[in-house]
């Protein structure tokens, strides 16, 4: 009974002694590096800004089309559901 105890008291030593959490690592917090900025011309920014738009115009239309064709698929889905309740209403009455 007292190899027992021993073997279990030591056991539990090992495990506290192992279980010990490791040294905390410090790490330098990271400085924001500086980034040169390069001038840039007037014109070229115009047509930049130019053809973002047009781009965005573009996008815009494209959402457009997009959100007529989800409303017009939410009506379809709609009367889809208004049939299969007046099925249902309809099966059990008969």
């Amino acid at each position: 009974m007292r190899t027992y105890f021993f073997i279990l008291t030591a056991a539990v030593l090992v495990s506290i002694a192992s279980a010990q959490s490791p040294m905390p690592m410090v790490v330098p917090a990271m400085t924001p590096a500086t980034t040169a900025k390069s001038p840039a011309t007037p014109a070229v920014a115009a047509v930049s800004t130019q053809t973002t738009l047009k781009a965005l115009q573009e996008i815009k239309t494209a959402n457009a089309e997009i959100l007529k064709q989800q409303e017009a698929t939410l009506q379809k889905l709609d009367e889809i559901e208004k049939a299969a309740n007046e099925i249902r209403i309809y099966t059990k009455r008969g």
